[in-house]
């Protein structure tokens, strides 16, 4: 089966495409993973993608498209594929369909990871680690105590510069304004499953093994 998952920043898409890497065997195709192979490759499309960045412009559309497909044609990873960070509009996930298609292949499943927007605020403009290990703790939920590593003493916490309240409120209306046209979109296919992410990791990791589970009985 092949899988799409949606969730706002912080969500824990991440974590959770890794317990669905580990525990179904899936394959993880991310628009920045592709970005990353094709720029080590000093291909033409590589200078191309380069040359955009560097000017502070987005990677269009079509050149995404071309990656994605460029993957697609590997058949090892046939139905066994998690989409992360795309589609992020509606012609790429219109187009999407399309080139899965053409390999014979088509979405099975949208995990749409719901959580709510005050805590997910707090989630990430909480957020702090230890400059030393890396460790991570959050100033609402997790206050810092001290780092049980050698060497962590008397160390400097730090923190990302986006991850404040206002930067954080901005970047869920995006998301807001970008991808709930696309849920509508895969909607009206039947496949989205709502996961309530407020729940510890361990819970949304069950949700999700239980929805897949059901899925391939019938498939």
């Amino acid at each position: 089966m092949n899988i799409v998952i949606f969730g706002p920043p912080g969500a824990g898409k991440g974590t959770q495409s890794s317990f669905l890497i580990k525990n179904f065997n899936l394959f993880q195709l991310s628009t920045g993973d592709l970005l990353r192979e094709e720029l080590s490759s000093g291909s033409k499309l590589a200078s191309e993608i380069e040359g955009l960045m560097n000017a502070g412009n987005l990677v269009s559309d079509d050149i995404i498209n071309n990656l994605i497909e460029k993957k697609l044609s590997d058949k090892t990873i046939h139905n066994t594929i998690i989409f992360d960070g795309f589609p992020r509009n509606i012609d790429q996930a219109k187009t999407l369909d399309r080139l899965l298609l053409k390999y014979s292949q088509s979405i099975s499943l949208v995990l749409n990871l719901k959580v709510d927007y005050s805590v997910l605020t707090k989630r990430i403009s909480g957020r702090v680690s230890c400059s030393v290990c890396k460790k991570t703790f959050n100033e609402f939920f997790d206050p810092p105590t001290l780092c049980e590593k050698p060497g962590c003493s008397g160390r400097v916490m730090i923190k990302r510069s986006d991850d404040n309240e206002e930067t954080v409120s901005k970047r869920l209306k995006t998301y807001d304004e970008s991808t709930l046209p696309i849920l509508d979109y895969y909607s009206s296919k039947n496949i989205v499953k709502d996961i309530d992410a407020m729940a510890n990791i361990d819970e949304v990791s069950q949700q999700i093994s239980t929805i897949i589970k059901e899925l391939k009985s019938w498939l």
